[in-house]
């Protein structure tokens, strides 16, 4: 996370600390409700689900998977004053760091956890973003939806994502994490807050398509790195790494002993 971001996101906190969760001075601290990430991994999203896109049409989820490439999931609301928006900055951020493009390796979904929100608004919030992304065949694979609280509350349900609404400042409090879905709809990896580093996203978008995009030494990543669900990131996996490196120094002492014979039976063959 660059250091502006940290800094707004810093002012963005306090700002929720004396607005969305306002309580008298004697009062300890609480939430409107239930707001926390219950990670749900290999968990299938209801595919059947309605929702409108971004030109009003109602379209049901399935038709955002099958694919053959994964997809990104996050949940917002499209009024939101403070997180939000830094969300998605930093979400931008970090996919444009990517040579993976959308559209292309995989597609994102963000979803209005606001019954209340347009098509309109998530047209424009669309056209914001994909114009920041700024390239060829993302709008084709950048999706904004808004629905009913109905399937908004089950997709939430579904993997893990738990918000609630504070009537006295009409805001949504929730939290800021990136999801990675299989082309199938189910969850693979959570990556937590406002901004997310790139070799993160590339690992779990490789590991959610099983391997068929990326390179060779995106697989050998995957066998160096093991993903962490307590803190949503890749850590380096010691062990793992000790063994790669063993079998790599392996190789190359076999395949010098082979060149070293051959030089040796080739010196011993007589001149005629």
């Amino acid at each position: 996370m660059t250091r502006a971001l940290r800094t707004a996101a810093a002012s963005a906190l306090l700002l929720i600390a004396s607005s969305v969760f306002a309580q008298t001075s004697g009062e300890e601290p609480r939430l409107p409700g239930k707001v926390a990430i219950a990670q749900k991994l290999g968990a299938q999203v209801p595919l059947d689900l309605m929702f409108r896109d971004e030109q009003g049409k109602v379209v049901r989820l399935r038709e955002f998977f099958g694919k053959k490439r994964p997809v990104l999931l996050n949940f917002v609301y499209f009024q939101c004053p403070m997180l939000c928006p830094m969300t998605m900055e930093g979400t931008v951020n970090s996919l444009t760091q990517l040579k993976f493009d959308i559209g292309r390796d995989f597609d994102v979904i963000t979803v209005s956890i606001d019954p209340r929100d347009k098509p309109s608004t998530a047209a424009e919030l669309k056209d914001k973003y994909v114009r920041r992304y700024g390239r060829l065949n993302a709008a084709n694979g950048w999706h904004f939806l808004t629905a009913h609280e109905g399937a908004i509350l089950a997709l939430a349900d579904s993997v893990g994502f738990q918000y609630a609404y504070d009537k006295t400042t009409d805001q949504f409090a929730h939290p800021s994490v990136l999801l990675v879905l299989t082309p199938e709809g189910r969850t693979s990896r959570y990556f937590y807050g406002f901004e997310h580093k790139p070799r993160d996203l590339r690992l779990g978008i490789v590991e959610a398509s099983g391997g068929k995009i990326g390179t060779a030494t995106d697989q050998f990543l995957l066998l160096c790195f093991h993903y962490d669900p307590a803190v949503g990131k890749y850590s380096r996996n010691a062990m793992t790494l000790v063994r790669a490196g063993g079998i790599t120094t392996l190789a190359f002492l076999t395949g010098f002993i082979v060149v070293m014979v051959r030089r040796e039976k080739v010196r011993d063959v007589p001149v005629k």
